[in-house]
């Protein structure tokens, strides 16, 4: 098992900036996939961005340019930056890590943060 713990949520207004870290525990292994994922009210949960642990990494592009992802694999953490923030970011951020053990793909989830950008 895998634990993750979110934080950095908040209330900003827009075009403001916000960072979100999560961090990995437990049955961690070397080679995953650490990622950031959103529920609107209303809306299916979408990839925001998500980074290997080779450093790879893949934006949705209603992020691109504004978010970056990082990550600091000592620390089993993940980051989130989000700069220019718009209103319709609002939506509880998940932190997920994805994993291979021998060909079985294993799925883990933060709680969640909230993220709130107001006008």
């Amino acid at each position: 098992q895998v634990q993750l713990v979110e934080s950095g949520g908040g209330l900003v207004q827009a075009g403001g900036s916000l960072r979100l870290s999560c961090v990995a525990s437990g049955s961690t292994r070397t080679i995953n996939t650490m990622g950031w994922y959103r529920q609107a009210p209303g809306k299916q949960r979408e990839l925001v961005a998500a980074i290997t642990s080779g450093g790879s990494t893949n934006y949705a592009d209603s992020v691109k340019g504004r978010f970056t992802i990082s990550r600091d694999n000592a620390k089993n953490t993940v980051y989130l930056q989000m700069n220019s923030l718009k209103v319709e970011d609002t939506a509880v951020y998940y932190c997920s890590y994805s994993t291979f053990v021998l060909l079985a793909k294993y799925d883990y989830w933060g709680q969640g943060t909230q993220v709130t950008v107001s006008s």
